[in-house]
Parts: structure tokens; sequence; C-alpha cells
């Protein structure tokens, strides 16, 4: 943790609450060990900045030296605020229009398609281009069904067995195939899911002998839950590494670049999230700690019951603060009017009361970039913890005026 107990009641007192807070130096370093991943290769790092896109945020990850990653022209115009130029961002579109397809190419930034049909429409818009295709490698992986990309049950990517149609409007269009990309799921821990997926995928890739780069994409998990081991990176470099070689020894371009796309592993623990203890109640047979954080502000808990280490900062424990209170279960709720509106359910906290604050750990990654408006609450502000250990203010919190601000007068 990189807030001591003071300095998260000083945080609420000047930003207030709820408020996502970020380590720089946690941030640099995780940018790093990605980096590293595959010294021995011509290796990319592709943030995917879906997970989180502020503009701070960004413009380290570029100062680091990584590429990224688009899903939106909403993520290629912040990216491109942020200092990425259009060779440095690849668009990976799902069922797009024309229209977005343009913004990209309107930009010089290389757009993958994972259809068929949507290939024939890049086709139409820009003949004579170059695209990419993200293929379905049969393989997924990941936390929740709601996150595995790839497998028979997804709608991402276009299956092996469709290459030839692949080829052939290619060919139609005289597009260059510049690339080739997958993605399994998001969330494993286990480096075995991504190297068969990869394994898989360059099986693939051996149908087109001139390709420029393989995206073997990403999902590259964190440790959610106390005592859950981290992710071997370093065995999974070597075994990664290994396989890379195999795979170069056969295929006929010597000088293709690997890419990755590592989202979560760059932010996720760089971030909490801090909140206001407002009530404490016991109903029936349930002990209920209301704090502010609705799922507008956090929602994977309520999509995909994700789990998120808690902690209770004791107001009454001042400077010298301790949470080795005693221990009760209690369910962790938010202040939406929905019953599914719940952080934690019968977990196992310190006792709280209210002016209490909830530390809620692993925020950084879909936390503010899945938060929304909803029952008008306002979005939090965000905080960044340079390397000096000074807090500066990289988002505002929303104000009542910013929820009318595009009605028309």
């Amino acid at each position: 943790m990189f807030l001591s107990n003071d300095t998260v009641f000083k945080l609420k007192e000047k930003y207030g609450t709820p408020l996502y807070v970020y380590s720089e130096s946690i941030l640099r370093q995780r940018c790093r060990e990605m980096k590293n991943l595959l010294p021995n290769k011509k290796f990319r790092v592709n943030y995917s900045a879906k997970a989180n896109t502020n503009l701070e945020i960004l413009k380290i990850i570029r100062e680091e030296g990584l590429d990224v990653d688009a899903m939106s022209p909403g993520e290629i115009y912040i990216e491109q605020l942020a200092g990425f130029d259009s060779s440095q961002i690849f668009y990976i579109s799902n069922n797009v229009s024309a229209e977005e397809m343009r913004f990209a190419i309107d930009r010089n930034i290389l757009v993958s398609v994972d259809s068929l049909s949507q290939l024939e429409m890049y086709g139409q818009i820009n003949p004579g281009g170059k695209v990419a295709v993200r293929f379905n490698p049969g393989k997924g992986a990941g936390h929740h069904e709601k996150v595995i990309t790839a497998g028979k049950k997804t709608k991402f990517g276009i299956q092996k067995e469709l290459i030839p149609q692949v080829k052939a409007i290619a060919e139609k269009y005289n597009l260059t195939l510049a690339g080739i990309n997958q993605h399994i799921g998001s969330l494993f821990l286990d480096w075995r899911d991504y190297i068969d997926g990869v394994c898989s995928f360059l099986e693939i890739a051996k149908e087109f002998p001139n390709l420029s780069f393989l995206d073997l994409g990403g999902g590259f998990g964190v440790p959610y839950k106390p005592g859950e081991s981290r992710l071997d990176l370093e065995r999974l470099g070597k075994e990664l590494d290994i396989v890379l070689t195999k795979f170069l020894g056969e295929y006929p371009k010597k000088d293709i670049i690997f890419k990755i796309e590592p989202g979560r592993y760059i932010v996720a623990e760089c971030g909490v999230l801090l909140g206001s203890v407002n009530s404490v109640k016991k109903s029936f047979d349930t002990t209920y700690i209301g704090t502010d954080i609705g799922f507008n502000v956090l929602a994977r808990p309520v999509m995909y019951d994700s789990y998120h280490e808690m902690e209770i900062v004791k107001k009454s424990a001042g400077n010298n603060g301790t949470n080795k209170d005693a221990r009760i279960k209690a369910t962790i709720v938010g202040n939406i009017c929905e019953s599914g509106d719940i952080l934690a359910r019968d977990r196992e906290i310190q006792t709280a009361e209210v002016g209490d604050m909830l530390i809620v750990y692993t925020a950084g990654a879909y936390g503010y970039s899945m938060s929304s408006n909803y029952n008008c609450r306002l979005r939090p502000a965000e905080v960044l913890i340079d390397l000096n250990g000074e807090d500066r203010l990289i988002r505002k919190r929303d104000t009542l005026e910013s929820l009318v601000q595009n009605f028309p007068a």
C-alpha cells in the first residue's frame, strides 16, 4: 500500500470521496516489467487503454516506451492528446461503422478487423491499404465468462477455417495484410493458458508468410485475492521465447515484430479507491457497511462478481492509526438505489463506524473507465502520487453542472 492512514484522511479532506488514487512509481514499474518480457526479440508492448484512459496515466505510459491500442475514436482522440503518434496506435475494432473506420484511416492508424464482413467494408473504404485481421485461435481464458474473448462462444475474431475467405477478400481489394492479432481473455495467472493460446495462434500465422507483426494478445493477470500467486513473468517469458524462436526457425520473414496487449497488468495495482463509511446497520442477520462507493464508481463487482481486497481505516485512530481492531462479517454496499449495489458480500473485515474510510485495492484497471452517472451520481476525481510523493489532481470530480452540459440550450 503506497498510502499511509494519515495520508488517506488528508486526501479525503483535500479532494473528497469517492477518490481514485494512483501511484506513479508502481505504474512505471509495471510498464518496465512488461517491456522486459522478451528482451531477445523484436518486441513491442501495446497498452490496452480501455483499462484506464486518464490522460496523465497515458502520458506516463508513453514516456515508458509503450505503444497503445484503441477500441474507439474517443480512445484514438485521447491517445493522440497524450502524445502517441499514429504509428504507435493500433485500432482494434469490433462491429464498427464505416465512419469509425474512416476516422482511423484518415489519421494513418492501422485498423484490425474481426469478421469477413468488416474486412469487406474496410476494402471498400480503403482499397489498396494496409489492414490487420483478428483471429480466434479456438482457445480462451479469463476470470469470468464475460471476459473470455476466444473459443467457440465469443463474438470476437475469425476462425481458422475462414482463412481462404480472408485471403480472397484481401486480394479482391488489393489489401496488404500487415499483421494478425488475437486475445484469449482477461486475467490469467497461469502462464500455460497464454502459451497454449499463442501456439494455436502461430499455426494460423504460418498461413500468411509475409506478415510484418504478430500481436499475441494480452490478459496478463494480477492477484486480487490474498494469497493468490503472481503471474510468473520470468517463466512466461522463457516459455514464450522458446515457442517464438521455434516459430522464427520455420517462418520465412525473420524480422517480424511480436506484440503483446497488457491492459490490466499495467495499471491495476497502481490504483486504489477511497470511500467514506456513511452508515453501519444490522438488518435481520446481516451487518451492512454503507459507503459512497456505488457501482457507478466501481462496476467490476456487480458486473463480474469480482473480488477486491478492502480495508477499513479508523477515523478514531488518528495519525497513529492501526487497523488491528476486532473483525466482523459484513456486506459492504454503495449508495445506488439497486439491491445489487454490493462491493463485497459476507466479507470478514475490520469493524467500522460512521466517519471511517474504506480502501479498495487493485482498482486502477476498469475502475474509472467503466464509471457512470447512474442515479445522477457524480463520477469521482482522480489523483496521482508522483515520484516525489506529492499528490496531484489529474481529473476533476464531476459537478452538478456537468450532468446537464450536453443538453441543448
